[in-house]
């Protein structure tokens, strides 16, 4: 996901990250290495009770034991005491047995809750981080993918850090402890043990090479997959209404394959490596096997110890054959932790100026106000108008001429590039932005809703509102006999994005929550739309007798915003006409034009009459 937003990494910035991932875990990883070394030694130690059993119990071969062992062995009776009470070296492996699955469970127990606390972590900072960035972030950014890395990836890095950290300790333990009891028994069998365990290293670490690239590919795929499911599911029902099923069925079947190809190669590669290190280890402990017999047959090599390296081969090789695999984790895990670094880099929304929280009484200045996206195409150029508290601004415009645009620089969700606005007397700039937007209430033509009950997406402003203040809202909004309508009332569940909810009726509940937002400034960024005009014209009257803040009307509708004290008549980024209803249409302009034509359309309706353009017809 390489974005206009992405920054570049900062120095050290991935081992700060990992030792804040690690920071609540550590006493969980503690144990975990300590069980797992624990573990090592005991799996370890039943193979040389085995064998000191065949050669100094059942064989006469001399016990060579450490000293304090030596002394408790003869202490115990010694060789015949053992020899005909055989049972006791049976209940000592049952022991180590027991002792070794403690072991391996403290070693799950720890694993497992340092993982997940890693993995909460991650999530924890991801969304907070997702929170942090600035709104022009998440436009630039496809949400599929965004939920790709925080699921799939997070889980491939805590696979990685909780079970593959510990098969790294696990390994390099196993070796370290196996040449250090081989090593001094037989050289010659040692090396023979071992010869072929580098030729399992070099290949791990070129299947790593080649799974790394090839996990890179897939996860994209994969990321690509999420996001044409998340679109389509977005848009059902926009699929619905143009039949476009089999059209979105080929864009996610194309995706699927590509996916399912790449991730097929991932699988054969480890195929490959896994059916190739099964051959190279099986060969290696055959090696162990027949050298073994060999040397003793020829008496060079007792029976105990033969079955000592033929046993210690297994162990040993296997978990190298393993490293394959660590290898192979590795690489996934550092990609997915690059793409989560791509997300935890990029720069958050700061406040360029003072932070100010100044009282907003609703006063809005525009002076000389420019704006484009960063890539020099002005959306909005040389605006100039002032809002005195209370009055209502109009905005008419076509598609693209900048209206949504000039409303949502009222919140600061993008950054003025010429000029300022002035809230009260105080530049946006230096208003602290959460006091900015608290003070700032907008309804998008497009409201989201959350899958909750309708009185509980009201709230989501004021969580703590009492029902009669919901209810008021819901009134003003035209919206509460709809909800009353409902056999569960405000406590029916609203569908996923409010799909269960027409547009009209979706809008209406949007706007029962910015009113219970209680805000000086509210902005209507054409949220009347999908509503008739019986209930538009009762929503504004009932605004109008509630209100006592600057409301902005950006709407099509020329019968919308007649009522308005200004109005800005925007074309191509420019205020190209500004004043009153009667004035605008006393004008030539475009104002006049689209009154003109919405009152041709409404005496066509109608069935007959003519309206004068001048008189605003369309009301």
């Amino acid at each position: 996901m390489q974005t206009e937003h992405s920054q570049p990494k900062p120095r050290g910035f991935r081992r700060r990250l990992l030792g804040e991932i690690l920071r609540g875990v550590k006493r969980y990883l503690a144990l975990g290495v300590a069980a797992t070394l624990g573990a090592t030694a005991l799996a370890y130690l039943t193979p040389l009770i085995v064998s000191f059993t065949v050669d100094s119990v059942i064989g006469d071969k001399a016990p060579s034991l450490p000293g304090p062992l030596a002394a408790l062995f003869t202490q115990l009776g010694g060789r015949d005491w053992f020899a005909h009470n055989l049972w006791a070296l049976g209940l000592l492996l049952i022991a180590v047995t027991a002792v070794n699955g403690v072991c391996a469970y403290l070693r799950g127990y720890a694993s497992s809750t340092a993982g997940e606390g890693m993995a909460k972590t991650m999530r924890d900072k991801l969304h907070a981080q997702l929170e942090a960035v600035p709104y022009r972030y998440h436009v630039g950014v496809q949400t599929g993918d965004l939920v790709q890395r925080c699921t799939s990836d997070v889980q491939t890095v805590r696979r990685f850090l909780q079970m593959q950290s510990m098969e790294v300790v696990r390994t390099v333990s196993m070796a370290v402890v196996a040449f250090s009891i081989m090593l001094p028994i037989s050289p010659k069998m040692t090396l023979i043990s071992t010869c072929l365990l580098p030729v399992i290293i070099v290949f791990s670490f070129v299947y790593l090479r080649s799974v790394q690239q090839e996990f890179a590919r897939a996860d994209e795929a994969e990321g690509a997959l999420s996001t044409a499911l998340q679109e389509n599911l977005t848009g059902v029902r926009v699929v619905r209404a143009f039949a476009q099923e089999k059209a979105e069925m080929d864009k996610f079947t194309q995706r699927n394959k590509a996916n399912h190809d790449l991730w097929l190669r991932l699988n054969t590669l480890m195929g490959a490596y896994w059916s190739l290190s099964d051959a190279i280890g099986y060969l290696q402990i055959g090696l162990s096997a027949v050298f073994g017999v060999w040397y003793a047959v020829q008496g060079s090599l007792s029976l105990g110890n033969m079955m000592l390296f033929t046993t210690y081969t297994s162990m040993l090789t296997f978990p190298m054959r393993q490293l394959g695999r660590i290898l192979a984790d590795l690489g996934k895990a550092s990609i997915a932790l690059g793409r989560l670094e791509e997300i935890l880099t990029a720069e958050p929304e700061t406040e360029p100026g003072k932070a100010l929280s100044p009282a907003i009484d609703g006063s809005i200045v525009f002076e000389d106000v420019s704006f484009d996206y960063g890539d020099g195409v002005p959306v909005l150029s040389h605006v100039s108008f002032t809002a005195q508290p209370g009055q209502t601004i109009g905005i008419l415009g076509s598609t693209g001429a900048g209206k949504s645009s000039l409303v949502q620089l009222l919140q600061r969700l993008y950054p003025v590039t010429g000029g300022r606005i002035l809230l009260s007397g105080v530049d946006v700039r230096d208003i602290e932005r959460h006091h900015l937007r608290r003070n700032v209430g907008i309804v998008l033509q497009e409201p989201f809703l959350y899958s909750r009950t309708i009185g509980e997406n009201i709230a989501i402003a004021r969580p703590n509102a009492s029902r009669a203040e919901v209810t008021a809202a819901a009134r003003t909004a035209s919206v509460h006999e709809v909800i009353e309508s409902f056999a569960d009332g405000y406590d029916t569940v609203v569908g996923e994005r409010g799909v269960t909810l027409s547009g009209g009726q979706k809008q209406r509940v949007a706007i029962a929550r910015m009113l219970l937002q209680n805000t000086p400034i509210l902005i209507f960024d054409d949220s009347l739309s999908a509503v008739d005009a019986e209930t538009d014209a009762a929503i504004r009257d009932a605004l109008h007798a509630r209100q006592h803040g600057t409301m902005f009307l950006i709407s099509h509708r020329i019968a919308t915003i007649r009522q308005a004290d200004l109005i800005l008549v925007m074309d191509k980024g420019r205020v190209v006409q500004m004043g009153r209803h009667e004035d605008l249409c006393a004008e030539e302009g475009l104002y006049r034009r689209v009154c003109a034509i919405q009152n041709e359309l409404d005496v066509e309706d109608d069935g007959g009459g003519s309206a004068p353009a001048g008189k605003g017809g369309a009301a």
